[in-house]
């Protein structure tokens, strides 16, 4: 039942990405030139939504907060998001909208896509050397939340809870997304 819980969860966020031109590399580009804002709009609309969904139903019991996985902090990650955040600009895409633009049908994104599962073949086959290097080792706290929630995890804050802290940035990227221009220009 799980797998088809993701299946038809990750098929309606490929549609989203697609419908907000997402699997477009060029709206992709002109966002990350401060060009043309729609994308960033529904980017930051989307965090808003989801995470005021999630930490509201987490406060009601809805949604337990077991179901979700804190990842600890590491150099590794920091290292991996530069990397991840170049070759977006690079390319055009991220892993999400790369698998978008490819049932699509673009033709570039077959290219984006491989090279994905190339760099993840290749950090298989080198993750004992990363792993003895030390940039797995947890810093800032390793599995930490920023404000109190129902997990077992510390807080970095710990006089607020995490409902409020979460609808206090839920807020601020939907007032950001709402008073964004649709463009540059």
């Amino acid at each position: 039942m799980q797998i088809i819980l993701a299946i038809i969860i990750g098929t309606l966020f490929g549609f989203v990405l697609h419908r907000v031109g997402a699997s477009n590399p060029q709206r992709i580009i002109d966002m990350l030139r401060l060009k043309d804002f729609h994308l960033m709009k529904a980017i930051l609309f989307g965090i808003a939504v989801a995470s005021s969904i999630l930490f509201v139903g987490m406060s009601f019991g809805i949604i337990e907060s077991s179901h979700l996985s804190v990842k600890a902090s590491y150099w590794g990650v920091i290292i991996g998001g530069l990397i991840l955040g170049l070759g977006w600009a690079i390319g055009a895409y991220c892993p999400g909208t790369g698998v978008a633009a490819l049932g699509d049908g673009r033709k570039d994104a077959i290219f984006f896509v491989l090279g994905g599962f190339v760099g993840a073949l290749i950090y298989m086959l080198v993750f004992s050397s990363v792993k003895s290097s030390g940039l797995l080792e947890s810093i800032l706290g390793g599995k930490s939340t920023l404000a109190l929630t129902q997990s077992s995890y510390p807080a970095l804050i710990h006089t607020m809870p995490g409902i409020a802290v979460a609808l206090v940035i839920a807020i601020i990227f939907g007032l950001i997304a709402w008073l964004l221009p649709k463009s540059a220009s």
